[in-house]
C-alpha cells in the first residue's frame, strides 16, 4: 500500500467506466479536478492533467458505500480503529462506511459523534459516518436528542443489535426522527424469541446442540415496526434481513407504498445454517445463518428490487473473543475486504446484472442515506472512485486481511475481483503494488 499526494488534475484513461447510476458501462476516460470529476467518458479538450492513470484492463467504478462497519473505535481499541478498518476498507474498495451506535460508549449524544468525526479526520481512509442512538446508552428507555444528534451530522439513527423492547418507546423514537428526517435504520429481532439463541432454530442447530433463533424473531419485529411505520410516518430501513419470511413482509409493504428499504448482508448471500457444523466461531453472526430457501429468497429479492443493498455488516473481533466453544464466542465476521468480490460474483452466477450488483454498493446506499456527492461517477460528484482488476483471483488469508480482525467466515475461499487502487476525493489512499 502506497499514500500519495493529492493532484489538481487527474485522468484514468482507457478503462471500463461503471457506473449505474448514469447507467454508464462503456470504455473510456473519467477525468477529475480538485477533487471532483468534471468529465465521464471524454476528455475535454482543454483539460491538462498532472497526472494520467492508464486503467486498461481494470473496471473503473464509484467507490462503495457500506452500510454496516464497526470500526470499533472508540472504546473496542483491541478490535481495531479507525485508522486500521478504513485502511482495510479502501483495500476492498470502500470509501464511505456507516458506523453503527453502539460503540463504547453509544453514540448517543453529541460529543462522541464529534470524537469519531475528529479521528476520522486525523486517520482515516475512508469518509467514516454515523448512525446515532435513539435511545440513551442504548437502553431502549430513554430517547436521546435527536434534534442535537442531527445537527452534529448523524445520517441517521438507530438502537443498534439493542433493539427497543417497549412498544410506546419505539413509537416515541419513530415520531421524533419522523419530525426530525431521519431514517430509522433497525436490525428486525424479537429480544424474547431470540434471547439466548446463537445459530437458526432448525434440524442443524438440534443437531449440533446449539440453542436456536427462529425466523419468527425477525418477522415479528418487521410487523411491529410495520404498524407503527403506518401511525408515525416514519422512514424506515431494514438492516441485514436474513430470512424468507421477514423480507415477504417487508415486499408486500414497499407494494403498498410504505417508506421503508431494506439490505442484507453479503455473506448471506452465500452462507447457511449448514456452515456451522464444524462449530467455526467465524460463523457465530447476529442475524444467524438460515437455510439454503432463505438465502434464495434473499438472492431473488436483490434481483425484483425488494432488497435495494448489500452490505458488510463487518466486525472484527480480536483472537480471544472467537476462542471458546461457539455458543460462548462473540458474534460477528470481518467481512469488509470480501464485499466487492462477493457482488461481482453475483453478477457472474448471474443472479443480477453487473450495474445493478454494483448499484446495490453504490447508487442505493447513496440513495438511502441521502448523499448527494457519492455513488456516482457523474461529473460534479465528489471524485470517491476505485479501479478494480476483474480478472485478479486471490486466496482469503490472515496475512492477505489488512484489518486487525482476521475473523472471517471465507478464509481458504478464492475470490475474484481485486482493487488496485482507491481514490478519494481524488486522492490516491490505497494501492495493490
Amino acid at each position: 500500500m502506497s499514500m500519495k499526494s493529492e493532484h489538481r488534475c487527474l485522468r484514468i484513461r482507457g478503462g471500463r467506466l461503471l457506473d449505474p447510476a448514469t447507467g454508464t458501462d462503456r470504455i473510456g476516460d473519467l477525468c477529475i479536478a480538485e477533487g471532483r470529476i468534471i468529465a465521464l467518458g471524454e476528455t475535454p479538450s482543454d483539460f491538462t492533467a498532472d497526472e494520467t492513470i492508464d486503467a486498461n484492463g481494470l473496471w473503473v467504478c464509484p467507490g462503495l458505500i457500506d452500510l454496516s462497519n464497526r470500526v470499533r473505535e472508540p472504546g473496542e481499541e483491541h478490535k481495531g480503529t479507525i485508522a486500521s478498518e478504513t485502511r482495510a476498507a479502501a483495500s476492498g474498495g470502500v470509501t464511505t462506511l456507516v458506523v453503527p451506535p453502539d460503540t463504547v460508549p453509544p453514540i448517543d449524544n453529541p460529543s462522541v459523534v464529534e470524537l469519531i468525526r475528529d479521528r476520522a479526520k486525523d486517520s482515516s481512509h475512508s469518509w467514516v459516518l454515523t448512525l446515532g442512538a435513539m435511545t440513551v446508552g442504548l437502553q431502549g428507555q430513554q430517547l436521546t436528542e435527536m434534534g442535537a444528534l442531527r445537527r452534529e451530522g448523524v445520517v441517521g439513527v438507530s438502537n443498534g443489535l439493542e433493539g427497543i423492547r417497549d412498544t410506546r418507546v419505539l413509537r416515541r423514537a419513530l415520531e421524533y426522527a419522523a419530525t426530525q428526517e431521519l431514517p430509522v435504520f433497525i436490525q428486525p429481532q424479537d429480544a424474547w424469541l431470540s434471547e439466548g439463541g446463537c445459530a437458526h432454530e432448525g434440524a442443524v442447530a438440534t443437531r449440533l446442540g446449539l440453542p436456536g433463533i427462529p425466523s419468527a424473531a425477525e418477522a415479528a419485529e418487521v410487523s411491529r415496526v410495520l404498524a407503527l411505520i403506518r401511525l408515525t410516518h416514519a422512514r424506515v430501513h431494514f438492516c441485514r434481513l436474513s430470512n424468507h419470511r421477514a423480507l415477504s413482509l417487508v415486499a408486500e409493504a414497499i407494494q403498498q407504498g410504505l417508506p421503508v428499504t431494506c439490505d442484507v448482508a453479503a455473506h448471506q448471500l452465500y452462507l447457511t445454517e449448514m456452515d456451522l457444523s464444524d462449530y467455526n466461531p467465524n460463523v457465530h453472526l447476529q442475524p444467524p445463518l438460515r437455510t439454503q430457501r432463505d438465502l434464495q429468497a434473499l438472492r431473488t429479492g436483490l434481483g425484483n428490487g425488494t432488497v435495494s443493498a448489500i452490505c458488510s455488516d463487518h466486525q472484527p473481533h480480536d483472537l480471544d473473543a472467537k476462542s471458546a466453544p461457539f455458543m460462548e464466542t462473540e458474534a460477528g465476521a470481518s467481512t469488509v475486504e470480501t464485499l466487492l468480490p462477493l457482488v461481482l460474483r453475483l453478477a457472474e452466477e448471474g443472479e443480477l446484472s453487473l450495474l445493478d450488483a454494483l448499484a446495490c454498493v453504490t447508487q442505493n446506499p447513496a440513495q438511502i442515506l441521502g448523499l448527494e456527492e457519492s455513488g456516482s461517477l457523474a461529473p460534479g460528484h465528489r471524485a470517491d472512485v476505485i479501479l478494480v482488476d476483474p480478472e485478479a483471483w486471490w486466496t482469503v488469508n490472515t496475512d492477505q486481511l489488512l484489518s486487525e480482525g482476521k475473523n472471517s467466515p471465507f478464509l481458504g475461499w478464492e475470490l475474484k475481483g481485486r482493487v488496485r487502487r482507491t481514490l478519494l476525493a481524488g486522492r490516491t489512499l490505497y494501492e495493490l503494488i
